[in-house]
């Protein structure tokens, strides 16, 4: 049976409905005006009044009618598209199931282990805190992946407002990183400010440093260098705020630049396992910089040459500094 699935491709179905109208259109045309001929003819040959016989709407009929079969093909277009995107989505919703589904299960798989070594084992002190330490950063793995999906319904409910201050946020971001250089163990971040000045922003400190986390994460979890290095550059352009996460990845193609930012996307396909994750890292990311009236771009030379993440934000109240 699977030799015949392409007979019911959207594509395949979409082209031969089309033809077909098209074709049933043509022929309706052309039997119409063989058949006015043949009345014209009639008319000459008998000399019959021509209103008798011959509607003077009958361009308008054929003009009216070619309107509805327009009508309807758009109508087919909106339709095949509409489904694209839906079958798009349970796919990558599909793909979301699958590798959270690991994401989830390879911690709780080694927390078990580590508890049934306790368990069944007396464990020198040494062993037992090295076994601890590797629990704990399970449970920590664990608690990011459930935030992850308690923060998109919280960033994606309209009611959401955000607790902003004012802040300098090449400060935050300095001290983010450092508060949390246990994350990060074997990257090396960096942040240039080439003009030495503040640059306070308001913001809500807790989703700035969400999309700090989800940015470093990306960057280092898609990297094969021996030491993942991102550079974090703050610079005014016109009247915006520009904030360039750089790093030394694996990089991604022109096509991929926009797709990243959809909800469940990985780079990678789905069966591909090497493309772990929850795929809402960067939309998240997204929306968190949509909330601080902002956005996120992405940049790369190709595969190997790394990528560049650029925050923009909206001048707003930094204006006064």
């Amino acid at each position: 049976m699977s030799k015949f699935k392409w007979f019911m491709h959207p594509v395949l179905i979409l082209s031969c409905s089309t033809l077909a109208l098209a074709v049933s259109l043509f022929l309706y045309i052309y039997w119409y005006t063989a058949a006015l001929i043949g009345f014209q003819e009639v008319v000459r040959r008998y000399n019959l009044n021509p209103g008798q016989f011959l509607d003077y709407h009958t361009w308008f009929v054929i003009l009216v009618l070619s309107i509805l079969v327009a009508l309807i093909l758009l109508g087919i277009s909106m339709i095949f598209i509409y489904s694209q995107k839906t079958l798009q989505l349970f796919r990558l919703q599909n793909n979301f199931i699958n590798n959270f589904t690991h994401e989830l299960k390879t911690p709780v798989t080694s927390l078990r282990l580590y508890l049934e070594t306790f368990a069944k084992h007396e464990l020198p002190r040494p062993e037992q805190l090295g076994c601890l330490q590797y629990m704990i950063q399970d449970a920590e793995r664990l608690s990011d992946h459930i935030s992850r999906i308690l923060n998109l319904a919280q960033l994606e409910s309209r009611s959401y407002k955000g607790n902003f201050s004012t802040m300098d946020l090449v400060e935050l971001t300095e001290n983010f990183y450092k508060r949390n250089s246990h994350l990060f163990s074997g990257a090396n971040i960096q942040c240039h400010n080439p003009s030495n000045r503040a640059w306070p922003h308001p913001v809500d400190q807790s989703l700035f440093e969400m999309l700090l986390m989800n940015l470093a994460t990306n960057a280092i979890k898609y990297n094969t260098a021996e030491k993942p290095r991102i550079d974090i550059t703050f610079t005014w352009q016109r009247r915006d705020l520009y904030i360039c996460f750089t790093d030394n990845g694996i990089g991604m193609e022109r096509n991929q630049l926009k797709k990243i930012f959809k909800k469940f996307y990985q780079i990678g396909r789905s069966e591909d396992m090497s493309a772990r994750g929850s795929g809402l890292g960067l939309y998240l990311a997204q929306n968190i910089a949509r909330i601080h009236k902002g956005r996120i771009m992405a940049h790369s030379e190709g595969i190997g040459k790394g990528a560049t993440f650029t925050l923009v934000l909206s001048r707003g109240v930094a204006e006064a500094y």
